[in-house]
């Protein structure tokens, strides 16, 4: 890859969170995000689509609101950009079966995303939910298996 185009990817990437995490441009996905996107979450569970995607971001956004992300470093190499960010915001509305809180939450993320052309094809990473989890006041009951039925919101 040319430094061109790990320069390039790296302004594609920025532009992408500024629209879509800065603006809320949820209609912009499709410009951002190939056809065939994929979002890595955890080995556990399924890939998202773009439309998963979209969903994930809808989701979040009703809940905390008030969300804001900072990307507070990137790493760009060819198709490759790693990017760390903080998001902040507030919890106002349910949240993976949890009711709002009001309570202040900040989380930390580490992304991976690999470009095909212009396009975003595929993401791996995101927030730290156990930490997010705790902060609106969940914790996790022990199990064979967990999930998100596993968690409880403390009293």
């Amino acid at each position: 890859m040319s430094l061109v185009t790990t320069a390039a990817n790296e302004a594609r990437l920025r532009q992408y969170l500024d629209e879509v995490w800065g603006r809320r441009a949820l209609d912009a996905l499709d410009r951002f995000l190939s056809p065939d996107y994929r979002r890595h979450t955890s080995p556990k569970q399924r890939q998202l689509d773009r439309d998963g995607q979209h969903q994930r971001l809808g989701m979040l956004w009703s809940a905390f609101l008030d969300a804001n992300l900072t990307v507070e470093a990137v790493i760009a190499d060819g198709d490759l950009v790693a990017f760390r960010s903080r998001s902040r915001g507030t919890h106002r509305g349910a949240f993976a079966g949890f009711p709002a809180t009001g309570r202040p939450v900040e989380v930390h993320l580490v992304d991976l995303v690999r470009f095909a052309g212009d396009k975003i094809a595929e993401q791996w990473g995101g927030p730290d939910f156990l930490d997010l989890y705790g902060q609106i006041g969940a914790t996790l009951v022990p199990g064979p298996h967990v999930s998100h039925e596993s968690w409880k919101t403390l009293e």
